[in-house]
């Protein structure tokens, strides 16, 4: 069905109404940009328009989908590179060179790819949404292929084929196929959720120790500029104890993304061994980006996150940073005439995060298995205001708030958490996890750092109006130990070996730091000078 352009304004253009829904994917002008129907009023429809409008014309001709914005799921998304409209950058770059043209279409899966298929079912067998019906190999992975639909298998493949092929067929006609597509906003369904009770160690000994996060888990990292966001998201990116990574960059740098392209390509996964590019899958929507488009990236690496989740993955979605994502649909927003917010933002800004911050989550899938999807992300507030409308949106939604302060930055102290302000609300069982599993002196270890460090925060004051030389020899014992907490123990530089930190290398450092400070003490009691 062809509709017509009645009004362009920047990236929104009114079109005919007749026939079109909220949401519906449309192809707009000669040109064929991709939009999607944002809203309707009683004699247009109005459409977000993902690519730059420049050159469109009025009664340009506007061709109906039928379907909403969608992914495309099946093997070959690891280790590929897209962007907020999951079309392929890499395939895109060899068809068109190093820049894209408006209006091009492509398959974000390779369909000509041949894949090995094993079934896990046979002819004659009743199948329900969501059941296993075999897998292909997708480098280390076991990629489970489900079935879309109820009924009873007439005939399923046992060998090779490619994403266009059917593989099975149901008695009552309907095909089976490797792919599907689904919509972006939707979350994928489950049987059920359950609290988040399992640890998520990303190697950030002041995360795992102090502030450990759950698989699960929603987890924002607020900072200004230059507060080390990117570097600590991509450190957590290529050390986190997951199984597969997906990772946004909403609006960042273009030479950030290609740094990050280029580090992945050559580093190895810590857990496995294997390349780290094998479990990863990259969104990138940078700067010079159309706005539209960084909006849709989000949920575009959601969607499939939750596909991997339904697997019995462990994934992890990093996103940097929702800030910017929050600027584009301010943007969209406003050039919608809408009523603004606090701060210019939409009045719907803080529903729109709490209902991407529940896509999170560990949940039993349709077949039966259990998989899990964490989520880490990175928020920029202008000037390092913390009470600004996103920042403070997340902060009602997460279940850790790790907060980077300029100061510690300032001092060359990365990550620069801030361990006065941060919290975890998933603390109490993951410590308990820790000390079961890793030692039974995790709790005991953890208090006794905040302990000192808490008490050397009291002795700087003191410090500061009667000089360091003026402190009596058991706080300056302590003034020393917190120091080495801080420098040796939570300080992590992101490009050497010790980037990357197990729990169990973690408790030694920790309990090394705490008996030397413990002796000591004792050896000061016994009358032996701090000097001695």
């Amino acid at each position: 069905m062809t509709r017509r352009i009645r009004g362009i304004s920047g990236p929104t253009v009114s079109v005919e109404f007749s026939g079109l829904k909220l949401y519906e994917r449309l192809y707009v002008g000669h040109a064929m940009l991709t939009g999607e129907v944002v809203r309707l009023d009683r004699d247009r429809a109005v459409v977000q328009v993902y690519e730059d409008t420049k050159g469109l014309g009025i009664d340009e001709p506007v061709n109906i989908v039928g379907m909403p914005l969608t992914v495309r799921l099946g093997p070959g998304l690891l280790a590929g590179m897209f962007d907020g409209l999951q079309r392929p950058l890499k395939r895109l770059r060899e068809d068109m060179g190093p820049f894209i043209i408006r209006g091009k279409q492509m398959y974000a899966l390779d369909h000509m790819k041949r894949w090995r298929f094993s079934p896990l079912k046979r002819k004659g067998d009743d199948v329900r949404t969501g059941d296993i019906l075999g897998y292909v190999e997708e480098g280390a992975f076991k990629h489970l292929i489900t079935c879309n639909c109820d009924g009873r298998i007439v005939w399923i493949t046992d060998g090779e084929f490619s994403l266009g092929e059917p593989i099975g067929k149901l008695e009552d006609g309907k095909e089976i196929f490797g792919c599907h597509e689904w919509p972006v906003r939707m979350s994928r369904p489950y049987k059920r959720k359950f609290p988040p009770s399992e640890p998520l160690v990303t190697g950030q000994r002041c995360i795992d120790f102090l502030f450990p996060i759950a698989r699960g888990g929603t987890v924002i990292l607020p900072g200004g500029f230059g507060t080390g966001k990117t570097i600590l998201e991509q450190a957590i990116a290529k050390s986190a104890d997951v199984d597969i990574v997906v990772y946004v960059g909403c609006g960042e740098r273009g030479n950030e993304m290609a740094d990050l392209i280029d580090e992945f390509a050559t580093l190895s996964d810590p857990w496995t061994g294997r390349g780290l590019m094998e479990r990863t899958i990259l969104v990138v929507n940078t700067s010079n980006m159309p706005v539209a488009a960084r909006e849709a990236s989000i949920y575009t690496a959601a969607t499939m996150a939750e596909y991997y989740r339904d697997m019995g993955y462990h994934v992890l979605l990093l996103a940097d940073s929702l800030s910017r994502w929050a600027e584009a649909l301010r943007e969209i927003s406003s050039s919608l005439e809408e009523m603004p917010g606090e701060e210019g933002y939409p009045t719907y800004l803080a529903s729109r995060l709490s209902g991407f911050f529940e896509r999170a989550g560990v949940v039993e899938t349709l077949s039966g298995r259990i998989g899990s999807l964490s989520m880490v992300l990175s928020v920029s507030p202008p000037g390092g205001d913390f009470t600004e409308p996103v920042t403070q949106a997340c902060l009602r939604a997460a279940g850790a708030f790790l907060m980077l302060d300029t100061s510690l930055a300032h001092r060359r102290h990365f990550p620069a958490i801030n361990y006065f302000q941060s919290y975890s609300l998933y603390e109490k069982d993951i410590v308990r996890h820790f000390n079961e599993q890793i030692s039974s002196e995790w709790a005991g270890l953890m208090q006794r750092c905040r302990e000192l460090l808490q008490a050397e925060e009291r002795l700087r004051e003191v410090a500061e109006i009667i000089g360091v030389e003026g402190l009596q020899d058991a706080d300056m014992i302590l003034m020393k130990v917190a120091e080495m907490i801080r420098i040796e123990f939570l300080c992590q530089n992101a490009y050497a070996e010790d980037a990357f930190s197990p729990p169990e290398k973690t408790v030694s450092k920790i309990r090394e730091v705490v008996e030397f400070y413990d002796s000591s003490i004792s050896r000061l009691r016994e009358g032996v000078s701090r000097n001695q």
